[in-house]
């Protein structure tokens, strides 16, 4: 009863023992695996290896290698109840054969071996990179980035197009054959093809990188910039979209169109100095010499602030409610710019609340008819 054949894969009959025996295959591949990438890691920790984010990569990908021993040994397990059926009549067996494409067992060999021979690719490619990089004093570690995203994008379009020339299958044939469904694709992934073009253009520009801390406005309808901007730390450039992370620590993934289309300044290029502003208003009649006084030093106590350029306290308008003021001082673009400000903020309240000067509040005035 257990004997008795469920189905067929390919010139093989199938029948529960053969899925026993795979299950167990398989399952003493993973723990074969495991044990394997446990030995690695062992031994490059007593060998005082150094070993890196790519290094690792490296190294499971040795482990893995076990499921290609697994996949043969599940192959040969096929004999239990298949005696005059060869390793090489199952790869030779075509299950698809349809007009000038034809595929066989030993062609999804071949593409498993090719896309894991990319794989390793990738991975000497980060190597050799990232060797090359860090030999130079100027180590970038964003241009490290592109150069390994663009590899990764060159070794996989490449073993694509080796997949088709070993299969025998005519890439002008099938495009001139489905143009119509390409022209429907291509109109309902526009987007998508216009974020992946955007994507490209990220990584060989250089204008924003990975680390790179920028502000995204947003657009109105005239094409003006919004009031409202995202203070961000690019992560990870893809593809199709990108990820940054937040001052308040969330991670978002934007479509790279928002970076190329939209206003973005990039705080991490150009000068690493930028003016900075904050506004005080105190009460009509204060002594204004002696505010001036009191803002430049509450400027000039913050590390931050840069000394070699003037801190400049400006009337900017007498308001509603007193003397508007602006302190005007020079610092680096930061990642915590506005915790520095609020510090500064904090030692203008100290400055004030000793000297007796009073901020005031809004005044309304009603009027009893």
């Amino acid at each position: 009863m257990l004997s008795t054949t469920l189905f067929h894969i390919g010139p093989f009959k199938i029948c529960f023992w053969n899925l026993v025996f795979l299950s167990l295959i398989f399952l003493v591949a993973a723990i074969l695996r495991r044990i394997v990438h446990r030995l690695l890691k062992r031994y490059v920790k007593t060998t005082h290896i150094n070993v890196e984010g790519r290094q690792l990569a490296w190294l499971k990908l040795m482990s893995q290698s076990v499921y290609l021993l697994a996949i043969y040994i599940a192959v040969l397990s096929f004999k239990f109840n298949n005696y005059n059926v060869t390793f090489k009549k199952f790869l030779t067996y075509k299950f698809i054969d349809f007009g000038s494409i034809k595929m066989d067992f030993a062609d999804v060999l071949i593409i498993v071996s090719v896309f894991f021979g990319a794989r390793i690719l990738v991975n000497l490619s980060k190597l050799y990179i990232g060797r090359k990089f860090k030999r130079n004093t100027d180590y970038d570690p964003a241009s490290e980035y592109v150069y390994i995203q663009i590899a990764k994008y060159v070794i996989y379009v490449f073993s694509i197009l080796f997949c088709f020339q070993l299969l025998n299958i005519d890439l002008v044939i099938i495009l001139t054959s489905s143009v119509g469904l390409l022209v429907g694709i291509g109109l309902g992934l526009q987007d998508v093809f216009k974020d992946m073009i955007a994507g490209v253009v990220l990584l060989v520009e250089g204008n924003l990188r990975v680390g790179d801390i920028v502000e995204i406005y947003g657009t109105t309808k005239t094409n003006q910039k919004s009031s409202t901007a995202i203070v961000a730390k690019i992560l990870k450039i893809s593809v199709r979209t990108t990820q940054i992370q937040t001052r308040e620590g969330n991670v978002l993934i934007i479509p790279n169109t928002r970076l190329t289309q939209e206003q973005i300044e990039n705080w991490s290029h150009g000068s690493e100095l930028t003016r900075f502003t904050i506004n005080v208003t105190v009460d009509f009649g204060s002594d204004i010499e002696q505010i001036k006084r009191l803002l430049i030093q509450a400027a000039m106590a913050h590390p931050k602030v840069k000394k070699s350029h003037p801190v400049i306290v400006r009337l900017a308008n007498f308001g509603d409610n007193g003397l508007e003021l602006e302190l005007i001082f020079w610092a680096d673009q930061s990642w915590d710019i506005n915790n520095y400000k609020s510090e500064i903020r904090f030692e203008i309240d100290r400055l004030f609340r000793e000297y007796k000067i009073k901020i005031p509040y809004p005044h309304r005035t009603i009027n009893q008819l």
